[in-house]
């Protein structure tokens, strides 16, 4: 990355590879933010994020751990990765994504925010957060109207579960990335779980689930509040799995109740 992106990273880092930012084993330490409290991101709602500004608070701090040797899930990865894209391509990384994937497979109902926007355009799916009263009852607050360029490459597009379908067979049919790239968004690195200790379970661009019976699936989630959305598939094809539900913590360490329910009788023999 170095290479590419000259003077980004301080002389503090080792040589970072485009392989460790897909996989998370690039030691690259998040940036900054308003914070994790709900409240304290929903202060900031409507603040607009540089990436690049991003990118330079991250690497300020200097690496978590030497580049490939642990893995730890961070969106700082696909912000470098965007950055790259456009440095690359000489377009932007929205322009990029849409004459490269989103035209060609024909997903006419996926599309970027922009940076500036906030709101959804058109009829969709409100999200909504469940927020403590001092009585300790709970309140549910519209949380759709969401600026979210804090997250840009690493998850800021907004489609429908259709079109989400439409990709995910694409992809596991090798109809996007080349056979030898494809192949890598099936293995995963040898390394340990930074926060955990476990065995890695990410790829470039999927996570491996083992479920209870032995079934293994593979696919990408995500969530911001008031929403928790995957995609997923056995590699065969033979069963796949797209979601979007309401999630009133998507941001909890726990998988949603509802989402688990979904996974297990996709994929469950």
């Amino acid at each position: 990355m170095q290479e590419y992106l000259p003077g980004t990273f301080p002389d503090a880092f080792a040589p970072v590879t485009v392989r460790e930012l897909l996989n998370h084993t690039s030691g690259i330490q998040a940036a900054d933010g308003p914070g994790d409290a709900f409240e304290a991101q929903w202060e900031h709602r409507f603040d607009v994020t540089d990436p690049r500004e991003q990118i330079a608070n991250a690497v300020a701090k200097g690496p978590e751990f030497e580049p490939g040797t642990a893995q730890h899930y961070l969106n700082i990865n696909y912000t470098v990765l965007g950055v790259l894209i456009e440095k690359v391509t000489g377009t932007s990384y929205e322009a990029s994504v849409a004459r490269r994937i989103l035209q060609p497979l024909g997903l006419r109902q996926t599309s970027f925010p922009g940076r500036t926007q906030t709101r959804i355009q058109g009829p969709y799916n409100h999200g909504y957060q469940a927020v403590p009263r001092p009585d300790g009852s709970r309140a549910l607050r519209d949380v759709s109207v969401w600026n979210s360029s804090d997250r840009w490459a690493a998850g800021d597009i907004i489609s429908t579960t259709a079109d989400l379908e439409r990709f995910t067979v694409a992809l596991f049919s090798g109809r996007i990335v080349p056979k030898a790239q494809l192949e890598e968004m099936f293995t995963v690195p040898e390394v340990k779980d930074f926060a955990s200790g476990k065995d890695a379970t990410l790829t470039a661009g999927m996570s491996r689930i083992v479920l209870p019976d032995g079934t293994v699936a593979w696919g990408k989630s995500g969530g911001r509040h008031g929403y928790n959305t995957a995609i997923g598939a056995t590699r065969d094809l033979s069963r796949t799995l797209v979601y979007s539900v309401n999630s009133t913590n998507a941001k909890g360490q726990d998988m949603n109740p509802v989402a688990l329910g979904i996974v297990m009788a996709a994929f469950a023999k």
